[in-house]
Parts: C-alpha cells; structure tokens; sequence
C-alpha cells in the first residue's frame, strides 16, 4: 500500500493492518516509484501512477470531489474501487455556509468594509435586509454528506429546509421535502437561500445558468460550496448586475482561482473565499481516522466507507 503521509504516521496507521507493508510517499514523483507491486493508493490519483501500479486495485481520496480520479481510463478499465472523504467535511464547510448566509442576513457584507474606513452608518443596510432565519426557505441541492449537515444547521437555525438529490427522495426528519434533480427549478423559486453542495458531474455541469438565476427571487442569496464548474460564471455576474438575485457567497469558482480584475471581486455583494471552507482545526484528525478505518475495512475484506460510483461520478 502507497500511502501519502510522512514516515512518522506509518506506524499508527500499521496497526490497523498488521503484515501489510505501507509505504510512505510525500509526492507523486515517489508515489510513481513506489507503484510496482501496490495493490492500493491511499492519498493519490493519477493516470502515471495507476500505470506505474497495474496491481493497483483500491484508490482512497483524502478529500470529497471525485471527478477527476473517477475520469481516468484505469479506473474504469480495471474496475478499481475509489473511495473518498466526503463524510468528515460536512461540519466545516456547513459551518462556513452559516456564516456566509449570517454575513448577508445581518449586513455583516456592508458594515466590515465600513468599517476600515471609520464609517458608522446604519443606513447601509435597510433594516427590511437584516434578516431572522427563523422561517426562511433553504435550498440545499445535492444532499449528500455535506448536504445533508448544511440543512441541519439550517434546520437548528429555524429556516424551512428543502432539498433535492439525484438518486431518491429520502432524507432525514428536518429535512420537509426532497425533490429529484428535475424539480429543482419549481424549488428554486420557493427559496430565499440556495446553497449548490453537489458534486460535479456530466450533470450538474453548468447547472445554475441564466434560467436558474432568473427563476430565484430577486431577494434570495446563492451560496456555493459544491463546484465552480456547476455555475455558469458570466451568467452570475450578469444576474448579479441585473437584481435577478441579492447576493453569492462563493468558496469555488469558475475559473479558480479568479483571475484579478475578474468583475465578482468588486462586486459589493458577493462573498469570495479561496476554497477554505474545508480547512478546520480537527479536519486532519477527523480525516486520518477515516483513511486508517478503511484501511483496516480493504485488509479485512469488510465492506469499504464513502465509495464512490465512478459512472455516476460521487
């Protein structure tokens, strides 16, 4: 087993399986010279290394997007098993929605920038705009591990949780209707808050277009968390000048990262974060108990956490 991580973690991690050598690899250039006789990569992806490895038959994901390992030809040629991460990122980035969703509801947006330049003015923000979440509609699309923890903290804030998925429409109790992918847009006007947490698939590919901005109210927000290319960027940009809505908190982007000049990075209500909203104090904790368990899941022959359907990409 290839295992990106320092030797120091190599112990720790051995525990849990015993007689099974792990090899440490910091990057993909020893990743490659390692892969000869691997039957597993934990922490890697690449088209050179499953060639170096052609005993390579399991694949572990430190993080949720799967797209680009799932799009490579060996993946699908040698049936190899992908499994991700995406069930330890759902409490931060659901956290980092909150708090884009409270900078726009209490005008946070307005005041901070005012701030630097001494401007105490209360007008900034009509009170109308100074929202309580108590009753408000959230949207959550694509209700996944992180979805599902983002309509959680909606739920416990009071707001109206609604949801879509592509596969079924079970979901848990506080979360009062999940719609299939084609209902999103009799959803999307219903929604005073749109939170994208899909991942990105042929699907959802441009998903939230023109059309989609126009059929959201003019006083909802659009936060995305999910994946830059799920939005069509000049269409939100153009939205955004038009009023078709009143604001996006955006931690991916299409293009990422945003070139300077670009026109959302001066756009008064727009929120932009540089793809942090996975970061947290107890991520990498959280996320190397989750590799060692399914480490010791592939030795055992047990079934496996967070695999991934490569046809359907997540």
């Amino acid at each position: 087993m290839i295992v990106r991580t320092s030797p120091e973690r190599i112990a720790w991690l051995q525990a849990a399986a015993p007689g099974v050598e792990l090899l440490p690899a910091e990057t993909a250039e020893q990743a490659v010279l390692a892969a000869p006789g691997a039957q597993g990569l934990i922490g890697f992806c690449s088209a050179e290394i499953l060639e170096a490895g052609p005993d390579i038959q399991w694949v572990q994901l430190p993080y949720a997007g799967a797209e680009r390992c799932v799009a490579l030809s060996a993946i699908h040629e040698r049936n190899i098993l992908v499994t991700n991460a995406q069930r330890i990122y759902g409490p931060e980035i659901a956290e980092h929605v909150m708090a884009m969703i409270l900078s726009f509801t209490r005008g946070l947006y307005r005041f901070i920038p005012a701030q630097s330049e001494g401007a105490w003015d209360r007008r900034l923000v009509p009170e109308e705009r100074l929202w309580e979440l108590e009753g408000k509609t959230l949207l959550v699309v694509g209700l996944g591990g992180i979805g599902t923890e983002v309509a959680r903290l909606g739920a416990a804030m009071g707001m109206k949780v609604l949801a879509t998925r592509n596969s079924r429409r079970e979901g848990p109790e506080f979360v009062e209707y999940v719609g299939l992918a084609d209902e999103l847009p009799d959803l999307t006007h219903r929604a005073d808050i749109v939170v994208n947490a899909a991942p990105l698939t042929p699907a959802t590919v441009d998903l939230f277009d023109a059309d989609f901005f126009s059929a959201m109210k003019p006083t909802a927000y659009f936060i995305n968390v999910g994946r830059g290319g799920s939005v069509v960027t000049a269409d939100l940009v153009e939205a955004l000048e038009d009023g078709k809505l009143a604001g996006a908190g955006l931690d991916v982007t299409d293009p990422e990262p945003l070139p300077q000049g670009h026109p959302l990075w001066s756009m008064p209500n727009v929120i932009i974060t540089p793809h942090v909203a996975a970061r947290s104090d107890l991520r990498s904790e959280r996320l190397w108990v989750v590799l060692r368990e399914n480490l010791r899941r592939y030795v055992a022959g047990e079934p496996m956490l967070s695999v991934v359907d490569p046809a359907r990409g997540y």
